[in-house]
């Protein structure tokens, strides 16, 4: 299937408001005899599925390898192929050389916030200063609303449970719960642990943490759920204020989110 630039420039669009990813490979380059020329496209989706071609065989599949390590690396890059001799390693026999740009498109990473008392409305505010798309949910009435949370992008009043039903959990969403009491963190919890969120912090002191983990456990929660969690939630700056906090927390998020996955 051939790609043109408008069908390439629809697809980003619809990867990156479904909250998926997805990398442009693009032959620029090539010479002697090659099986796609210059302007050719693929796309290649966090999955692993792709649309389009570039020609096909072993260096099709070696592109798609490279465009799934640029995705996890968040970097463009150019790759160059010799189709001379399988023999020696090579991708093919056509005799010529082709030079593939990756680029990478990814959707706005999330910030999900749980619980909108001091900390969580600091952090709403930091993170939409720093560019993220903002989902700020909470059980209490007028808390969770664009009165409280004008930089919010979205927010819902109710259970999390509503919340993951309205706005979807995706693999570039960091959750930040910071919530009023263990008991809700407890409640909360497992829903979380279903999905594929990028992160999962909670706030609280390590003897809650303790404390909660042991009641997931009883809960049958396993120790590998746990073990996603980032309790207690921000480096440490010995924050005390809910913008001290805030800091704490945004700056392990953009660590996480600069540090390219396994």
């Amino acid at each position: 299937m051939n790609l043109n630039d408008r069908d390439v420039l629809v697809e980003i669009l619809r990867s990156i408001d479904a909250g998926s990813s997805v990398c442009v490979a693009t032959v620029v380059r090539t010479s002697r005899s090659v099986p796609r020329g210059p302007g050719s496209k693929m796309l290649v989706y966090s999955d692993g599925q792709t649309r389009g071609t570039i020609g096909g065989g072993e260096m099709e599949s070696r592109v798609v390898a490279e465009a799934l390590s640029c995705l996890s690396a968040r970097e463009p890059r150019l790759c160059t192929y010799q189709l001379l001799d399988p023999r020696n390693g090579d991708p093919g026999v056509c005799g010529g050389e082709v030079t593939v740009s990756l680029e990478p498109f990814m959707p706005t990473p999330t910030v999900y916030v749980i619980g909108c008392g001091h900390v969580g409305k600091a952090v709403v505010e930091l993170a939409h200063w720093m560019g993220f798309r903002v989902i700020a949910t909470d059980d209490r009435p007028g808390l969770a609303n664009t009165e409280n949370l004008p930089l919010a992008d979205e927010t819902i009043s109710g259970p999390i449970t509503d919340a993951i039903g309205a706005f979807p959990i995706t693999d570039e969403t960091h959750i930040v719960v910071v919530t009023r009491n263990m008991g809700i963190d407890v409640g909360l919890l497992p829903h979380l642990f279903e999905t594929n969120a990028r992160s999962i912090g909670v706030m609280g002191s390590k003897r809650r943490w303790h404390e909660t983990c042991a009641a997931l456990l009883a809960q049958g929660m396993s120790a590998s759920d746990l073990d996603r969690v980032i309790a207690p939630i921000g480096i440490e700056l010995h924050a005390e204020t809910p913008e001290e906090i805030a800091v704490s927390i945004l700056a392990e998020i953009v660590a996480l989110r600069r540090t390219p996955r396994a």
